[in-house]
């Protein structure tokens, strides 16, 4: 196993509610969990908290060619790539090179961090997130 997959496993054991409760086993492949689409056509996946009130695990695809205004989040995001390709860039580094994140890398978007997020991939991309607080997407100016 990879450091990211170890990371996204400690993230799930370290975290409390019905996805890990009694003894029962959850089991979902993408096509099973309940889709909801943003009018911009990012989907996310709640796995587990509601995104608006508390932590979350999400899975969010985003369609190919996806670039993000530059914004800001008020809490730290994790994420594991599984499909696709993205850069996330902060604006206070305009002068560094993407990396591209592909699946299997892990990247961490620490709060307050001005940046943008883009699939750059052909295909659609898809990935495992945890927030350790409510989502939110604050637009700033680049």
């Amino acid at each position: 196993m990879n450091t990211a997959l170890y990371l996204a496993l400690g993230l799930c054991l370290g975290a409390s509610g019905p996805l890990l409760a009694g003894s029962d086993i959850t089991l979902l492949n993408t096509d099973q969990l309940d889709w909801a689409e943003t009018p911009e056509g990012v989907a996310f996946a709640q796995l587990q908290g509601d995104r608006f009130k508390t932590e979350y695990m999400a899975m969010v695809r985003l369609p190919a060619g996806t670039v993000s205004p530059p914004h800001i989040k008020s809490a730290t995001m994790y994420g594991l790539m599984l499909k696709g390709e993205m850069t996330h860039v902060a604006l206070d580094q305009p002068d560094e090179p993407a990396q591209v994140v592909r699946a299997g890398a892990f990247y961490k978007i620490p709060a307050g961090i001005a940046h943008i997020s883009s699939c750059v991939s052909e295909t659609n991309c898809e990935t495992f997130l945890y927030q350790d607080g409510a989502f939110d997407f604050l637009p700033v100016s680049p």
